[in-house]
């Protein structure tokens, strides 16, 4: 997703627009470049927060790699939205059809739908109109009660907000959870869990605190899971005394001590390697496990299987 692009609609939500793109603005001052373009069928844009905006009327040329984003716009039914003509539906199915990924937050779904990339995938959007979402669109499953979904290069969010989640969603799969919980913090905002699905990451489901000693002790952590940090060293790379690191970091991630916080990462990149295939053995050895022996007694603890790929 080197090239993100929105597709500007008249009346869109501004927090429709600007959360994502917040987002993936400050994933390139971390170092992972991103482009972002605007586009519309008119020069100037009308909001329903009465900014007007600037777009281009040309789309750029796009990849695999790249990312279509529709916001959503102010409308009391879906039937009621403005009218997107023959091209702007045809480059979002072009655009998935040369396999780039295609999303919308909130009404956004809607153009979605047009395009016909709603279809047999899972969507979702804003609750007030996923009724009629679902009636519209009978061939899509619309899931209720989720921030964002995504079904084969198709990412829907819900209303307003949710698009901070999709994106950093998009960001965590795209980079790693690490990138994506920085950008969180970067954009102070909370790490939020999507409806009834997990959390994807103990790296982003750690984070919701505005503590910065501890995020910057986490950003530590994140990057070096498979590496011994010694209490001492640790403190004293975020500059505080040992005492004071693990009540801060205590109280911000609700009873973990940073070494618990190392562990809960190498167990969580343990399963995922073992998931695929990998000895516990030789997953232990690679989160940083000396033995096996703590990684089976974690395993037991949380309830994991405790034998080699199980």
């Amino acid at each position: 997703m080197n090239h993100v692009v929105f597709l500007l609609v008249p009346g869109l939500h501004l927090l429709d627009l600007a959360g994502p793109a917040q987002a993936f603005s400050t994933a390139s001052g971390l170092g992972h470049p991103y482009t972002l373009g605007y586009v519309a069928e008119q020069e100037q844009v009308p909001t329903a927060q009465g900014v007007p905006l600037l777009a281009g009327l040309a789309w750029p040329q796009l990849g695999p790699d790249d990312l279509i984003v529709v916001p959503g716009w102010r409308t009391a039914a879906l039937a009621d939205s403005p009218v997107l003509g023959a091209g702007s539906l045809r480059a979002l199915r072009d655009h998935h059809a040369r396999g780039g990924t295609v999303a919308s937050v909130c009404a956004g779904a809607e153009a979605l739908g047009r395009a016909g990339l709603l279809d047999g995938r899972r969507c979702t959007t804003h609750h007030d109109v996923q009724h009629e979402l679902a009636r519209r669109y009978p061939r899509a499953t619309v899931v209720r009660d989720v921030l964002y979904t995504a079904d084969d290069r198709v990412v829907t969010s819900a209303g307003i907000a949710s698009g901070i989640d999709l994106a950093l969603h998009l960001i965590a799969t795209r980079h790693g959870p690490a990138v994506a919980a920085q950008v969180a913090r970067d954009m102070v905002v909370y790490a939020r869990r999507n409806g009834h699905e997990p959390q994807a990451s103990a790296m982003l489901r750690y984070r919701s605190h505005l503590d910065d000693i501890v995020h910057r002790a986490q950003d530590l952590l994140d990057t070096r899971f498979d590496r011994p940090w010694p209490l001492p060293a640790l403190a004293a790379a975020v500059g505080v005394s040992e005492r004071t690191l693990t009540r801060l970091f205590t109280r911000a991630t609700g009873g973990l001590t940073p070494l618990r916080y190392q562990q809960t990462l190498r167990l969580e990149r343990a399963e995922h390697l073992i998931s695929h295939g990998t000895t516990v053995d030789s997953a232990a050895r690679a989160v940083g496990f000396q033995d096996a022996r703590m990684l089976r007694r974690l395993r037991a603890r949380t309830g994991g299987p405790d034998a080699d790929g199980a």
